[in-house]
């Protein structure tokens, strides 16, 4: 060992404590953790929010004053087609401890850079009645919309995308990078064509989602025949089983030129992935994503109008390890980290808003 380097790195290091961090850049991210430099933030104390944001509660429009992002729940599952539980999503993926505050391969340290918080979950009246629900969702995206807010949300079954759809893009039709089991363009069943498996094809028809500019990643499973709306609509379809063979440096590249320089919405179903990594959800599918493909493809959307996004399909109950709660939480932080990105146009921790 080089004697000389060894004395310089006893010098600097020997007497350091655990929060004496000499790079200003990881300095400024470490800031958000240490109390002092001997002392961090308890993860598993305080109030549980989404990534650790600070709690700000919405009772009226005024309260979004100053702020660039906020996370939101929505626990509500009447749309499903299989197992429900989805409406827990939102207090399991709170509940996830040592998330954040920096994503190493984006560089970035959300929290510190831009204005955010966790608003708490969207009011809706009835526990019973998906057309309510989705009345009040709509109703409150709009507020979040029109106080100029991007929004990030839990939920909640896949059908609580519509109505947020129909919120942020009335008068400029969205983009979408959807990373998903199923393509969710279905139509009525039952009497019901607002459920989880449909979404996608009543946007399109309602005029707030251009389907050439939607792509759908990791799609699979036996309902292949239930989507052709997606083929005939002009979407881009990117089967589970073609990822292999392009791999994800060419996924993410043909992601990035569908969905162009528009407004751009981000939607994960945890059901993307294979079950083996995410057990928790309604319509597991074998043959899926793995978590660090799926984040692979999420950090590939940087730079991109990202206008808002969604975790959807986490249902607690089905999985004691609480590891797709874990996954919904990380990938909720990396939207977190794009919309940093497109917020603060290429600035990094210690450059940006406080939040």
């Amino acid at each position: 060992m080089d004697t000389g380097k060894l004395k310089a790195l006893r010098e600097k290091y020997g007497p350091a404590k655990g929060g004496d961090i000499f790079d200003p850049h990881f300095a400024a991210v470490a800031t958000q953790i240490f109390l002092d430099p001997e002392r961090r933030k308890w993860p598993f104390a305080g109030i549980a929010t989404f990534a650790g944001a600070p709690y700000r509660p919405i009772s009226s429009d005024a309260d979004f004053a100053g702020l660039d992002c906020c996370l939101v729940g929505v626990p509500m599952d009447l749309g499903v087609t299989n197992r429900a539980g989805a409406r827990l999503g939102p207090r399991a993926v709170r509940n996830i401890e040592r998330i954040g505050p920096y994503e190493h391969v984006l560089k970035r340290a959300p929290l510190g850079e831009i204005r955010v918080a966790d608003i708490g979950d969207v009011p809706m009246r009835s526990r019973f009645s998906l057309d309510e629900c989705h009345a009040d969702i709509e109703a409150f995206y709009r507020r979040v919309h029109k106080a100029g807010v991007i929004p990030l949300s839990v939920g909640g079954d896949h059908s609580i995308t519509l109505p947020i759809m129909r919120a942020l893009g009335e008068g400029r039709p969205l983009g979408m990078v959807h990373i998903d089991a199923h393509c969710d363009t279905s139509g009525e069943y039952e009497g019901a064509k607002f459920h989880h498996g449909g979404p996608f094809r009543q946007a399109v028809l309602d005029g707030v989602l251009d389907p050439e500019r939607c792509i759908q990643i990791g799609i699979r499973g036996a309902g292949e025949y239930l989507w052709e709306f997606s083929q005939e609509s002009g979407m881009t379809v990117i089967h589970a089983e073609e990822i292999d063979a392009m791999g994800i440096d060419a996924v993410v590249r043909k992601a990035r030129a569908v969905v162009g320089d528009g407004p751009v919405y981000l939607t994960f179903d945890v059901d993307g992935l294979d079950p083996a990594f995410a057990p928790g959800t309604g319509t597991p599918e074998v043959g899926g994503l793995t978590p660090r493909e799926a984040l692979t493809i999420l950090r590939g959307m940087a730079g991109l109008d990202v206008v808002g996004g969604d975790v959807v399909e986490v249902a607690p109950q089905y999985d004691a390890s609480t590891v797709t709660a874990q996954v919904g939480a990380q990938m909720l932080f990396t939207m977190l980290c794009l919309v940093a990105i497109r917020q603060t146009g290429g600035q990094t921790a210690g450059q940006g808003a406080a939040s």
